[in-house]
């Protein structure tokens, strides 16, 4: 259940730091609500994992590496940014560490 919160942690990370590049500067009122909403709920999520018992060292790693690296394959899907080597080269190293990291939690 804890890996749930989690993952719900971070696609609402993910969708709220999307909403951010429409929101103009929080002067349009639709994308912030989604903004607001999404950083809320990520962070209630992300803490409902660690009541659950997952190490927060772990869990924000998790939270913050994953992020990153969707946040950076939604900007060049669907935001029109570019991809170059070294974009490419730092999201796989980011998911590198990530799985590095889980299989370093387990016993």
């Amino acid at each position: 259940m804890a890996w749930l919160m989690l993952a719900g942690a971070i696609i609402s990370e993910v969708t709220a730091t999307s909403m951010l590049k429409f929101t103009n500067g929080f002067s349009r009122p639709a994308p912030s609500v989604v903004v607001a909403i999404g950083y809320i709920l990520s962070f209630v999520l992300l803490s409902q994992a660690l009541k659950l018992h997952m190490q927060v060292s772990i869990a924000y790693a998790i939270w913050s590496g994953v992020g990153t690296a969707a946040i950076a394959v939604v900007g060049v899907l669907l935001l029109d940014e570019s991809l170059n080597v070294a974009k490419a080269v730092g999201i796989a190293l980011v998911i590198i560490g990530v799985i590095v990291l889980n299989l370093a939690t387990r016993h």
